[in-house]
């Protein structure tokens, strides 16, 4: 007899539906798994038969064959266990078809017959949706996650014995509740008051968060980047039901979900500068690939610190996914696709001392070529894909003592919900996400045109900075997000003046100068 079940198997953070199929036949008492499985698969084989016995579930006198198919799709992970358990016995007439047909199954077993939880349930669980199934049967610890995919009954077990019971009921019983929103406490993360004397600064950081821009702080240590990178999310607007559930499918999928069903806010990751290119953009060996930084980072925020530390190969396998918000990671026997959708924030000092700029108190001690080296690490093509550039300077002790404290971090997201309002209702139709720093060159064309005035500054600025079209769109884009925080229809030449200054200042043209 051949019994059937369906899982799904996990290759980056996507889920791709796989079939089991059991057959008995007369020979010598074995089983062999087919179906280019990979050894945690392999031994699937053991664990079944320990958690049969566990159970007091027989185990068939015959030659058994386990297939999982499509054959010439590479398969990992125990996940497989439970829907190979269950196949079996349906093989068995111990299990009735009636309902393996119309769910999927996934889980590890251990040899007690418990079930573990697995990574990814959320990405099975819309796999299944998507296949047309009816519901899903997972370990308990998995199955709240899975519970938040709309229109798919989602059914936990703590063993192979409840997962059977399950399956021999008549009727099946009601899903698992589709949990509720998270809510994040009020005044949570690190605010903008604790910021003094860098108005200049905070109002990067908020035009920024308004647009969605990529950000790069450079200045000597201690001149606040990294404490005003790590107040970005505070002033970002709270994730929409369908980025929390993309969000949380990526996690789930590197098995970084935790005990929350779902992300609770916009992620923040903040990787060390030796991280290898691999950790960053994502990969993995031939049977399974991991999502990188980058991923992880997926509508919320990548910050590099000492980004000028970072090997220059590394860097610069940023700039596709900047441009297209994905990654694509291939290996000689499997591709994955990864969303790549960050904000990304860069800190960097001027040179390896830190101490190479106008009034620094101690005299630089760096080389000629070792500054020029180190400076090269940010490299051009990826400098002209960062639409905020601004230098800080220190503030002196008695000016800091002195300076107010800056804007509550409340206020500000306050203006930039308000930005992000504005920007959905021009381009919700249009562009996705609905941004400013995402609108292609159409949304250019009709959105941000320039009177005469603007124009004018807007070649002149170009020529003079020697500016590529690329940086010329992304100012339009920044001169718009700056338009819309100050609620105004069109963008004028101020907007455009001071979107220029967030590239490199040029002192002896006034029009260029930043806004105080």
């Amino acid at each position: 007899m051949i019994a059937r079940t369906i899982t799904a198997a996990l290759e980056g953070v996507e889920a791709h539906r796989i079939d089991v199929e059991v057959a008995l036949t007369r020979g010598l008492p074995s089983i062999a798994i087919i179906g280019l499985p990979d050894g945690a698969v392999r031994e699937a084989r053991v664990r079944i038969e320990n958690a049969l016995k566990a159970h007091g579930l027989p185990l068939p006198n015959k030659r058994i064959t386990l297939s999982l198919a499509p054959c010439d799709r590479r398969k990992s992970g125990s996940a497989f266990d439970l829907p190979l358990a269950i196949a079996l016995l349906a093989a068995m007439e111990i299990v009735p078809t009636r309902h393996t047909a119309h769910l999927a199954l996934a889980g590890e077993l251990a040899l007690d017959g418990a079930l573990r939880p697995v990574r990814g349930a959320l990405a099975l669980a819309e796999r299944a949706r998507s296949e047309g199934l009816a519901g899903i049967v997972l370990p308990m610890a998995s199955a709240a996650e899975a519970a938040s995919v709309e229109g798919l009954a989602v059914h936990g077990a703590r063993d192979l014995g409840e997962a059977v019971a399950l399956l021999c009921e008549r009727e099946l019983p009601a899903g698992l509740p589709c949990p509720p929103p998270p809510r994040l406490p009020a005044g949570a993360g690190p605010d903008l008051r604790d910021v003094r004397g860098q108005p200049a600064a905070v109002r990067a950081l908020t035009i920024a968060a308004a647009g969605g821009h990529h950000l790069l702080l450079s200045g000597p240590p201690g001149a606040g980047k990294t404490m005003l990178a790590r107040r970005l999310p505070g002033i970002l607007p709270p994730l929409s039901p369908e980025e929390r559930l993309e969000t949380s499918r990526i996690y789930s999928a590197a098995g970084l979900l935790g005990d929350e069903p779902l992300i609770r806010e916009r992620p923040f990751r903040a990787p060390h500068h030796t991280a290898s290119q691999a950790a960053l953009v994502g990969g993995g060996s031939q049977d399974r690939l991991y999502p990188g930084e980058i991923s992880l980072a997926h509508h919320g925020v990548l910050f590099l610190d000492e980004a000028a530390e970072v090997p220059r190969g590394t860097l610069d396998a940023l700039r596709e996914p900047l441009e297209s918000g994905e990654v694509i990671v291939s290996r000689a026997r499997q591709r994955a696709r990864l969303p790549a959708r960050f904000q990304l924030v860069l800190a960097s000092n001027p040179c390896p001392c830190g101490h190479d700029w106008e009034g620094s108190p101690r005299p630089c001690t760096c080389s000629p070529g070792l500054a020029r080296r180190y400076a090269a690490r940010l490299s051009g093509p990826l400098l002209d894909r960062i639409d905020l550039q601004i230098t800080l300077r220190p503030v002196p002790y008695l000016a800091l003592e002195a300076a107010p404290e800056g804007p509550d971090s409340r206020a500000v997201a306050h203006l930039v919900r308000e930005a992000r309002a504005r920007q959905r209702r021009r381009l919700a139709r249009s562009c996705f996400p609905a941004v400013n720093a995402c609108m292609r060159r159409r949304e250019l064309d009709r959105h941000c045109r320039l009177d005469a005035a603007g124009r004018d500054l807007l070649s002149r600025g170009a020529d003079r900075l020697g500016l590529s079209a690329r940086a010329v769109h992304r100012i339009l884009r920044v001169a718009r997000t700056i338009a819309d925080l100050e609620g105004e229809g069109s963008i004028t030449a101020p907007h455009l003046a001071e979107a220029l200054a967030y590239r490199t200042l040029a002192p002896d043209d006034p029009n260029l100068q930043l806004p105080r």
